[in-house]
């Protein structure tokens, strides 16, 4: 029974990259076309949702929104939640449906054949090891929130590889952000994407992922020395959100 479950995971995960591959290729000229110019950005994000949802439904997910909260339409936010997947951006596009955000993410991932190209190009790139790389970020998400974009970081900065961690400390970069551009933050808990689709290989299974959008954090009137407070804030009700959920 083992032997059949190893096969099935093997060829589960090269069906991933199989999906995430295909509809890029055949959607390449649109593509294309939604990326020469900043204008037609919000183009692209509505190609970039649909290509989410074809990997979650091709994967055998679906999902579902537990609590929700009203977007303005045209209003920037800074969305944050938990990191424990891949599937993590695909979610966060797919929820995600009248604002059109970017997001902010690894260097590394640029380097991936064919979905860097676009990522590259899309995205608000950072190498944390790079203090210069760092401060370009806090340029260009001040260019996309003037554009009336809104972002998207994973505060974690990363996965934790100790897959027994259930909400990593959080870093200051998306916090910082939301104070200087007073602009709302949006606390997200992504419930099951680890439990359907972690990075250990030999892991997952289809089902239902449950998203929890919690109550809007006003940034008006903080200044920078409020960033921890209200970083504890957030992933404190994330954490609080995610204990809940493991009773």
């Amino acid at each position: 029974m083992k032997i059949f479950k190893i096969v099935f995971w093997v060829l589960w995960r090269i069906w991933f990259y199989v999906l995430v591959l295909v509809p890029i290729l055949v959607l390449f000229p649109f593509l294309i076309l939604s990326i020469l110019s900043e204008k037609t950005y919000p183009q692209f994000f509505w190609l970039a949702r649909l290509w989410a949802k074809f990997i979650l439904f091709g994967m055998g997910f679906y999902y579902k929104i537990e609590k929700s909260q009203e977007f303005e339409n045209g209003k920037s936010y800074m969305l944050v939640a938990n990191h424990t997947s891949m599937t993590d951006i695909m979610l966060m596009l797919a929820v995600v449906k009248d604002n059109p955000f970017v997001f902010v993410g690894k260097a590394e991932l640029a380097k991936i054949p064919i979905f860097g190209f676009f990522y590259k190009r899309t995205c608000i790139l950072v190498d944390r090891s790079n203090s210069k790389s760092r401060f370009k970020v806090f340029e260009r998400a001040q260019h996309k929130i003037n554009q009336g974009l809104s972002v998207c970081i994973f505060p974690e900065g990363g996965v934790p590889e100790d897959e027994s961690v259930l909400l990593d400390e959080f870093k200051d970069g998306a916090f910082r952000l939301a104070i200087e551009h007073q602009i709302p933050i949006v606390p997200m808990t992504f419930v099951d994407n680890k439990k359907r689709f972690s990075f250990t290989f030999l892991s997952g299974t289809t089902g239902r992922m449950r998203v929890d959008i919690h109550p809007f954090i006003e940034t008006k009137g903080l200044k920078l020395e409020d960033k921890a407070i209200i970083k504890n804030q957030v992933r404190n009700m994330i954490l609080k959100d995610l204990e809940s959920y493991q009773k």
